[in-house]
C-alpha cells in the first residue's frame, strides 16, 4: 500500500459519524451479550461502556473466548446486545451501515470472481454508482500494488495479497469506520508486520475511525493510539490505555523504551487471570 491520500475518489462526502464535537464515532453503554438461555446460557461480553473518538484507532486484546469478536459484530450491526445500548455518531445503532467496512480473518474472497470483481461486490450490494465505483476500485487496487493483478483469480495471489485485496474491498464504499477482526492472524509474520506497518500508514492517510481486534499485544501497541485489554469471559474492560507514541510508526517503533513498557503493562494483565 502506498501513503496516497485517499480523500481523492470519494463515492460518497458524508461526514463521519461522531465529527459533530464531542459526539463519539462509537458508543457502548451498559451492553452485555447472552447465547442460549436457561442451564445452557453463555455470558460472552460484558456488561462495559465504551466510547470511542472519529478518527482515533482503537486496538483491543484479550484472551481468547473473552468476547473480543463478539464486540466487533456488535459495533458493526450484525448482531444486538441482550442488554444495554449502542450508538454509532450520536444516533442509535440499529443495523449494518455502509459507514462501516469490516475486514475478517478470513479474506472471504469469491474463488470463481477476479479481484476487481470482488473489490466492486459493494457496489451490487450497497447500489453504489457503478462507474464511480468502478473507477474508486481500480484506484484502490493501484494504492495497494494490485493494479497488475485486477484480471486475477484468488488462488493466484499470496496470502499478503489476497488480504489487500479484502482491505480494497471494505474501502470501496468509503466507510468512516473500518473495523478489522484479526485481519492479519492467518499471515506468515514477515507479511504480517509489512501489512500492519502500511495499514498504519493507510489509516493516517483516512483519518477514519479504526478498530483492531487482535491476540497480538505487538500489533495492538504498534498499531493503536489507544489499547483496550479486556478479561476473560465475560469479557469486561480491565484496562483503557492510551498508547503515547509518535507517528508515523516504523520497524524501530517497537524498540522504543514506551514501546515496551506498554507491552509489558498490557503482558502482565493478561497473564494475571487471578484478577478477572
Amino acid at each position: 500500500m502506498t501513503s496516497e491520500a485517499l480523500s481523492g475518489r470519494n463515492i460518497a462526502s458524508a461526514a463521519a459519524p461522531g465529527s459533530r464535537r464531542g459526539v463519539p464515532a462509537i458508543e457502548l453503554a451498559g451492553v452485555a451479550k447472552s447465547f442460549g438461555s436457561g442451564a445452557e446460557e453463555v455470558k460472552a461480553l460484558g456488561p462495559l461502556d465504551l466510547a470511542i473518538e472519529a478518527g482515533s484507532f482503537v486496538a483491543v486484546i484479550g484472551p481468547s473466548g473473552c468476547g473480543k469478536s463478539t464486540l466487533l459484530r456488535l459495533i458493526a450491526g450484525l448482531d444486538t446486545p441482550t442488554a444495554g445500548t449502542l450508538r454509532r455518531g450520536g444516533a442509535a445503532l440499529d443495523g449494518p451501515s455502509r459507514e462501516v467496512g469490516i475486514v475478517f480473518q478470513d479474506h472471504v474472497l469469491f474463488p470463481w470472481a477476479s479481484v476487481l470483481d470482488n473489490v466492486m461486490l459493494p457496489a451490487d450490494v450497497l447500489s453504489l454508482p457503478k462507474q464511480a465505483a468502478l473507477e474508486r476500485a481500480r484506484w484502490l487496487l493501484k494504492l495497494t500494488g494490485l493494479e497488475d493483478f485486477a484480471g486475477h483469480r484468488p488462488h493466484m495471489l499470496s496470502g499478503g495479497m489476497k488480504q489487500r485485496a479484502a482491505f480494497c474491498r471494505a474501502l470501496l464504499a468509503d466507510p468512516q469506520i473500518l473495523l478489522l477482526d484479526e485481519p492479519f492472524a492467518a499471515l506468515d509474520a514477515l507479511t504480517r508486520e509489512e501489512l500492519s506497518l502500511e495499514l498504519s500508514r493507510l489509516w493516517q492517510d483516512l483519518g477514519r475511525t479504526a478498530l483492531l481486534i487482535t491476540h497480538a499485544i505487538d500489533e495492538a501497541v504498534l498499531l493503536g493510539d489507544r489499547l483496550i485489554v479486556m478479561s476473560g469471559r465475560p469479557g469486561r474492560i480491565r484496562l483503557d490505555l492510551p498508547i503515547d507514541l509518535p507517528r508515523p510508526r516504523d520497524v524501530n517503533t517497537e524498540k522504543q523504551p514506551r514501546f515496551l513498557e506498554i507491552k509489558q503493562t498490557a503482558r502482565a494483565l493478561l497473564f494475571d487471570r487471578e484478577k478477572d
